[in-house]
């Protein structure tokens, strides 16, 4: 029988551009505009610097350019620079499943690797398909969460074959693909515990650049481990990810994750999303009134991930505090909206907001469970002071795929990050080209992505 491997080698060698609904290109369009804009907002951040750095100090004049200037770089360090700027905000788009996901962190894979081989809009648009379907098909087959494992494991696995469909492999090396980048690219959650670092940003970010590099050697004749995925010492046995066997399904028939996934509208993360919103909606009825207590009714990963620690109610970093249900709600209920300035330095240490999140509690809630990972159901009790308690549920947030941001919103989104880093006629112009990604050659490609930064 054909290995686990084998059988979504060919799903993605048999794959055409011709097989996707305009509905699904579309949606690829707003998602590279939405990576654009997460980059620029990040793009001054220490990670931004220190990996836009790294892959500068290299030159390859036919490669991925490092978004925002001239420079040209290997595609493995192109997509890990690009990669670290459009996740260091945590705004750019994720899905829910067994396991979480980030899936446009594949996006800066397949430029670079389009723009290296001298491809076109339409080739990075089919690779941006492969890399959301790949990663998010895992994550409906199998949690890596559950043993302590990171989500980017899977993105190795993704941007390999999206590198590899762009480099034009056959079956077999494309097989090989998957051995090359699943048997050295194990990552452990570590990433997201405690008081969390720098490293936040650039762990997907590192996946791609080894998931281009597994792509190149096995297309340079490397072949990789055989049974990946069921072999005796393979990641199904060793990360305790039996799903896979039975529950990997792949798209057909105009079936493709990324129309399933979510575009955020608050730079935190995901699971918070409708707790934010929640209160934000409950905060005019409380408006003059001094908060007694908040209580937050939520659902497993909410909790585990970005409600229980100790350091998320004292939070000493953006990536700690965009990390922190306690932090995120307390900002929405006080300054009336979760920004990027939210999460400033000086706001770490605001008494009123500590205050607020000394009051407030997170509790798992059974019911709330069954409504997830389809929904992120959070329920928001607040008492105050004067006897008054209002309750406020939301399932489904703004940019959530059931209550999707219209195209509008996301110009809007990418408008906001963008300004003061690049002028107002550059960001015209990358609404205008983006929109029509479709039709762009490698120049209009290359040259889309070295806009100026002011």
């Amino acid at each position: 029988m054909a290995t686990i491997g084998r059988r979504i080698a060919k799903w993605v060698h048999e794959l055409s551009y011709d097989q996707l609904p305009d509905k699904t290109v579309h949606e690829v369009k707003r998602r590279i505009l939405d990576s654009i804009g997460t980059c620029l907002g990040a793009y001054h951040s220490r990670p931004a610097k220190v990996a836009r750095a790294t892959a500068m100090a290299v030159c390859d004049s036919r490669a991925g350019i490092v978004w925002g200037t001239t420079h040209s770089s290997m595609p493995s360090l192109a997509a890990f620079a690009n990669g670290t700027m459009v996740r260091y905000l945590d705004y750019n788009d994720t899905y829910l499943s067994l396991e979480p996901a980030h899936p446009s962190d594949n996006i800066s894979a397949a430029v670079a690797v389009a723009q290296a081989e001298g491809l076109t809009g339409r080739d990075a648009i089919l690779a941006t398909v492969i890399g959301y379907e790949i990663q998010c098909r895992l994550c409906d087959a199998a949690s890596l969460r559950a043993g302590g494992w990171d989500h980017v494991t899977y993105g190795a696995l993704s941007t390999a074959l999206l590198s590899g469909k762009l480099w034009g492999l056959d079956e077999d090396q494309l097989e090989h693909v998957l051995g090359l980048s699943g048997v050295c690219n194990i990552t452990t959650r570590q990433t997201r515990t405690g008081q969390i670092s720098d490293w936040k940003a650039c762990a997907f970010a590192n996946a791609a650049r080894n998931g281009v590099f597994a792509a190149n050697l096995a297309r340079r004749g490397l072949t990789g481990p055989h049974e990946i995925f069921e072999g005796p010492k393979g990641l199904m046995h060793q990360l305790n990810l039996g799903g896979i066997k039975d529950g990997l399904v792949l798209g057909e028939n105009g079936d493709f994750m990324i129309d399933k996934t979510y575009i955020k509208f608050w730079p935190a993360e995901y699971h918070s999303q409708s707790a934010i919103d929640a209160c934000l909606q409950l905060r005019p009825q409380i408006e003059g009134k001094t908060i007694e207590s908040i209580h937050i009714g939520s659902f497993e990963a909410a909790v585990s991930i970005i409600g229980s620690e100790p350091e998320k109610l004292r939070p000493t970093s953006r990536e700690t505090a965009d990390h922190s249900m306690f932090y995120c709600c307390a900002a929405a209920l006080t300054e009336g909206d979760v920004t990027l300035a939210t999460f400033d330095d000086e706001r770490l240490t605001d008494k009123t907001l500590l205050d607020l999140i000394d009051r407030t509690k997170i509790v798992e809630d059974a019911e709330l469970n069954k409504g997830y990972p389809k929904g992120i159901p959070n329920d928001i009790t607040i008492t105050c002071t004067d006897g008054t308690k209002v309750n406020k549920r939301v399932d489904f947030p703004r940019g959530h795929a059931e209550n999707p941001m219209t195209d509008d919103e996301v110009f809007a989104k990418f408008y906001r990050l963008a300004d003061g880093v690049i002028a107002k006629d550059t960001a015209d112009h990358l609404v205008e080209q983006v929109m029509k990604f479709d039709t762009l050659d490698t120049e209009g490609i290359t040259e889309l992505f070295k806009f100026k930064v002011l």
